[in-house]
This record gives structure tokens, sequence and C-alpha cells, in this order.
């Protein structure tokens, strides 16, 4: 069974995010929280928080056993960005994009097939 946890409104640029996003699909969970808690980014922080809510709510509304889930699928998808005015030079400004994310975990306790 799949099970999935969704973290909204990240105030970190989806691309820093996709860079662990990388690091930690189709490894077992086990794995995957130890990678992430030896990481210093905040990237690597938002992501080891949705990773340890999707594996609670595995546990708590799936029954499974954290000791058998593995990660599925991790995105990292645009959220809003904030426009906010960089002044510049001769009376000019300049927009800064503050990029914001979701993430979405995907776990699951079932073998992939080979093929």
């Amino acid at each position: 069974m799949e099970v999935r946890a969704l973290h909204k409104w990240v105030r970190i640029s989806p691309s820093k995010v996709r860079r662990y996003c990388d690091l930690v699909r189709g490894k077992r969970v086990a794995e995957a929280l130890r990678l992430l808690e030896v990481e210093p980014s905040p990237s690597a922080r938002e992501l080891l928080r949705a990773l340890r809510s999707a594996v609670a709510n595995a546990e708590n509304n799936a029954g499974a056993d954290s000791d058998e889930l593995t990660v599925k699928e991790v995105v990292a998808t645009d959220a809003i960005r904030l426009r906010r005015l960089l002044p510049r030079a001769r009376g000019r400004a300049e927009v800064l994009r503050k990029r914001s994310c979701h993430i979405t975990v995907v776990v699951t306790d079932e073998q992939e097939e080979a093929g």
C-alpha cells in the first residue's frame, strides 16, 4: 500500500529541494532518514520533516511496519512566488522572485518488480 505526506508552502526554492529528493528516491526509509539527518542544509531538514510525516502516516493510518517501507516517490513542485522590488541605479527597480515549494513524499511497503 502507498501512503503519502504533503508538506506545503515551504519557503525554499524547489530546485534546492530537488537535489535531496534525488538523493533519497528509491531507498529504504531507514537509509533515507540517515542520509537526511546528517545533511546541514535547510532543504534536507524540510524534506526530513515530510519523510517522517509519511512514515508516521503509514504506521498510524495503514498499520505498516516502518522497517519494510521504501521511498517510492519524492517530488518538490512550485508553489507561490513572492515578488519583491530591489532598488537599482537611476531610479529603476528589479523584481526579486522569492520562490516556495510543496514537497510530496510517497512511501510503500511493496517490493518493486524488476523489469
